[in-house]
């Protein structure tokens, strides 16, 4: 198998090579054609299994083939949430190298830092914003955030979430963005307890794990 035989546009495919990459990984294998049609999915990947790719590289393909005017205003329309700083902005390098041939922008906004770089990057207009949930929640309150235009919905990380104390504040955020029937919605996580496998219930629609 090869990236390739898994429906990619050459843009996609030309970044992927700069990047060195020559087969997909198993999770890379699974999800992505699952993606590209428009499946909710639950992935059991972790870290350092090649995931972001898994969920990056199928939504920078949606994002081109719906045609967004690079030269327009620019709405949020991927939302990836994520447990750490750290994490945010690895996913953002990511989305910024497999993106490198399309108009596809995203950014990353995470607390800790002045969010004055964060709030003028979200001014000028984002396709794909990467979030860890204090700060998004934060700048939501403030108005700088919104999610109603968000069509592909990804938790990364969701054990880590559960484990760290964010899901009160990831509910809030997921209330924020349009029904689960009017978005995909891609979670990740290294392990699924039973309370994942509830929290995905409420937050995906007929997902495929």
């Amino acid at each position: 198998m090869q990236f390739e035989d898994l429906g990619l546009i050459p843009p996609i495919l030309r970044a992927l090579n700069d990047q060195n990459y020559k087969s997909p990984t198993t999770i890379q294998e699974k999800s992505i054609p699952l993606i590209l049609k428009g499946e909710d999915i639950l992935g059991n990947a972790q870290t350092g299994t090649g995931k972001t790719a898994a969920f990056a590289v199928p939504i920078i393909q949606h994002l081109v083939g719906e045609g967004h005017n690079p030269n327009g205003k620019r709405t949020i329309s991927s939302l990836v949430i994520t447990p750490t700083r750290e994490l945010a902005i690895q996913i953002g390098e990511s989305f910024t190298a497999y993106a490198k041939y399309t108009h596809v922008k995203n950014t990353v906004i995470f607390g800790g830092v002045s969010q004055g770089a964060q709030t003028n990057a979200l001014k000028r207009g984002v396709d794909v914003l990467i979030a860890t949930p204090g700060r998004l929640l934060d700048l939501m309150d403030q108005g700088y955030v919104s999610l109603r235009d968000v069509e592909y919905f990804v938790l990364d990380e969701a054990d880590r979430m559960l484990d760290m104390g964010f899901i009160p504040q990831v509910k809030r955020i997921v209330r924020a963005t349009p029904r689960r029937e009017d978005r995909q919605t891609l979670l990740f996580s290294g392990t699924f307890t039973q309370d994942i496998i509830n929290l995905s219930e409420q937050w995906t629609y007929e997902p495929i794990t």
